[in-house]
């Protein structure tokens, strides 16, 4: 491992960092209640922003000029230790303008106060660039502006890659470029769509940018500011799911602005070359693509149940549903109120379809908006968003969880297994199409649904030290693990993460780089041999 070439891609990518946090620092600065320009400077709402900032050009243009020399003994090690450990450096600096906001809010300068301050400040911030979407804000609506835009614009960044990002901006990062695309990108495939690395990036970012400005200026026609729809933007397009709202979407009751959002968010968990083939007025990638072809069938199927079982059906009552485990619950009539509320939500089949199509999307294309609580709906489609979580949107989208081109090959793996066991001797390739997957990719996939199973497993088993409730603990590990955001019980909905103690956390921002960097890239590092 050639320490100094991972140390100047990292470099790079801070760079990009101090440029990310220029926007948001600007919206700080206008919204500053200071009268005078050292009052403005030292204001907590707007300090921490500048901090980030010189800290971020300083270390990136310090480190990338230092071992400038040696970014060419970059290969495949060095490609996925500059993704994992860039990811892990870029979420420590993004976090400090939160840091500096918690700590003069909280006022609480002993060693443990710092600590949590800390630990909420690089949660919400790896949050974002991960695109979970779970907070541990407890008023969102009470939050600086300035703070607003940039824990959103982490999701932009992060849903497409900042490394993908870096490839546009420094075209020369190194040799490695390939494998730290690779690393970064969702899904197991990473087709070029250029000879050239950074031209297919620019072409990448180039398409998200383009369906983030047709969305911004839909819902900007639907009634949004341009705050508000950029914010929402940014998580829709991401499928990360931050807010400005405390009841996130739900609090505009538009149902033009909740229609807007679906398309955006089912067009989200889209392969990205498939827009770009459509852009360009080829629309036969997606009646051909299966991996396309599964994923729409999944998403129909789903919301026909969910708008089934949401008009046939009663949601249960307040008595039931007030058993499921909350850090600081409602006064029983407080809560009647609030069930009776979601009930009249879905009393109509209209109402009942809009829900159902919203929450299924939102949980498969792991975005995690909300307009509804779906933990008081009936158990059995509690239990069917749960199972969506693992789905994910397809390869090559901004979603997060397993991806459908997995969920499919793991099948088709499994079936193939049956037939053979009543003809030993057939050789049946897997394929997708017509297109047959070598054993080496059927492999990597099955092994990857594994890992993935055992870390929810073990992680789940770890937050049971820290929350007194089972589904919460395993539903907040999944909700951190496929990157979703919400999850059931004490981190459903309508809840946050604020109350869960700071080492159950650390597990929940591990899973959370684990679940973006797709699991390979962050746990190859754990091996010795790698790093000699």
């Amino acid at each position: 491992m050639h320490k100094r070439a991972v140390l100047y891609g990292v470099a790079r990518l801070v760079q990009v960092m101090g440029l990310a946090l220029l926007p948001p620092a600007i919206i700080a600065w206008f919204d500053s209640t200071a009268e005078t320009t050292s009052g403005i400077i030292w204001d907590p709402e707007f300090s921490g922003f500048w901090i980030a900032i010189l800290m971020s050009l300083l270390f990136g243009t310090v480190f990338a000029t230092i071992f400038k020399k040696n970014r060419t003994k970059q290969t495949v090690r060095e490609g996925f230790a500059i993704v994992t450990l860039g990811w892990a450096v870029l979420a420590l600096f993004g976090s400090i303008p939160f840091f500096t906001y918690f700590v003069e809010q909280g006022a609480d300068l002993s060693a443990y106060g710092i600590l949590d301050a800390f630990t909420n400040s690089v949660f919400e911030i790896m949050s974002g660039f991960s695109t979970t979407g779970s907070t541990i804000l407890t008023d969102i609506e009470a939050v600086p502006r300035g703070l607003l835009f940039w824990r959103s614009l982490t999701h932009w960044l992060g849903g497409m890659g900042i490394v993908t990002l870096a490839l546009v901006i420094f075209p020369a990062l190194g040799v490695s470029g390939y494998h730290m695309f690779k690393g970064e990108v969702p899904g197991p495939t990473t087709e070029r769509l250029q000879p050239r690395l950074a031209e297919t990036a620019s072409i990448l970012w180039g398409v998200y940018a383009l369906l983030s400005l047709a969305e911004t200026t839909l819902l900007m026609f639907g009634g949004m500011d341009w705050f508000d729809a950029l914010c929402h933007t940014f998580g829709t397009m991401a499928t990360g799911g931050f807010s400005t709202k405390n009841a996130s979407v739900g609090h505009f009751q538009s149902d033009y602005i909740h229609w807007v959002i679906i398309v955006f968010m089912f067009l989200a968990g889209v392969n990205f070359l498939l827009h770009y083939n459509a852009l360009r007025g080829n629309f036969r990638p997606w009646k051909v693509d299966r991996e396309f072809r599964f994923y729409l069938g999944v998403v129909l199927i789903a919301i026909v149940i969910g708008t089934a079982m949401l008009y046939l059906h009663e949601l249960p009552s307040a008595e039931y549903s007030r058993t499921h485990f909350r850090n600081d619950p409602m006064a029983y009539e407080d809560f009647a109120t609030h069930v009776a509320d979601e009930q009249a939500k879905v009393e109509s089949l209209y109402g009942s379809l809009k829900q159902a199509t919203f929450q299924v999307l939102a949980i498969v294309t792991t975005t995690g908006y909300a307009t509804a609580d779906f933990d008081v709906w009936p158990t059995t489609l509690r239990f069917m968003l749960v199972a969506l979580m693992f789905f994910g949107g397809c390869a090559g989208s901004t979603g997060g969880g397993m991806k459908i081109i997995r969920i499919m090959i793991n099948l088709k793996a499994a079936w193939r297994e049956i037939i053979k066991m009543a003809r030993p001797r057939i050789i049946r390739p897997i394929k997708v199409g017509n297109l047959p997957i070598e054993e080496m990719r059927v492999g990597n996939i099955v092994s990857f649904f594994i890992l993935f199973l055992a870390l929810t497993v073990f992680s789940s088993l770890l937050m049971t030290f820290f929350v007194p409730d089972l589904e919460t603990a395993f539903t907040s590990v999944v909700a951190c693990l496929a990157n979703i955001g919400p999850g059931l019980s004490g981190v459903g909905s309508i809840e946050n993460f604020a109350w869960i103690p700071i080492p159950g956390k650390w597990i929940l921002i591990f899973n959370m780089l684990l679940g973006r960097l797709e699991i390979f890239t962050v746990l190859v590092l754990f091996r010795s041999s790698i790093w000699r």
